[in-house]
């Protein structure tokens, strides 16, 4: 299996996270590699099986259409587009806050040309950036 993973704890409760994650329209706020731009076509709040189009940038303008395969309110939320790739984020509670741990698992064989690359290693450092920007957001959100 291949999957980078981040972790951080975050000083905010599961449901404050989850809302965030939950929320297409606020992706791009968080999103640590630069690549997220706007939702293109999306509902409010994401569900089990929904889909949201979001607009993208990386080197050039395009939008990928995913679908959420994992949806358990305030514990966990994932989901894939059409190469097969996962986006995940669980959730745990823990003292000071929640452990949150984002992973991208590229399993899928297209995943082979990631593995030959450096992106493993590009992800896992946009994804830490993806938990330190969700963290000033919420504490930021939390002192106003």
């Amino acid at each position: 299996m291949r999957k980078v993973t981040a972790t951080r704890i975050i000083p905010a409760t599961p449901t404050r996270i989850f809302d965030l994650l939950a929320d297409p329209r606020r992706h791009s706020e968080f999103d640590g590699s630069g690549t997220v731009r706007a939702p293109r076509k999306a509902p409010h709040r994401l569900s089990l099986g929904a889909s949201f189009a979001m607009d993208m940038k990386a080197g050039f303008s395009y939008f990928v259409t995913n679908r959420v395969v994992v949806f358990e309110l305030d514990r966990a939320i994932a989901w894939s587009h059409f190469g097969g790739y996962v986006w995940r984020y669980d959730l745990l509670e823990v003292d000071g806050g929640t452990r949150v741990t984002e992973s991208f698992d590229y399993s899928v064989t297209a995943g082979l040309l990631i593995a030959r690359t450096a992106r493993p290693e590009n992800n896992r450092l946009a994804m830490e950036a993806s938990l330190r920007r969700i963290e000033e957001l919420l504490t930021t959100t939390e002192s106003s």
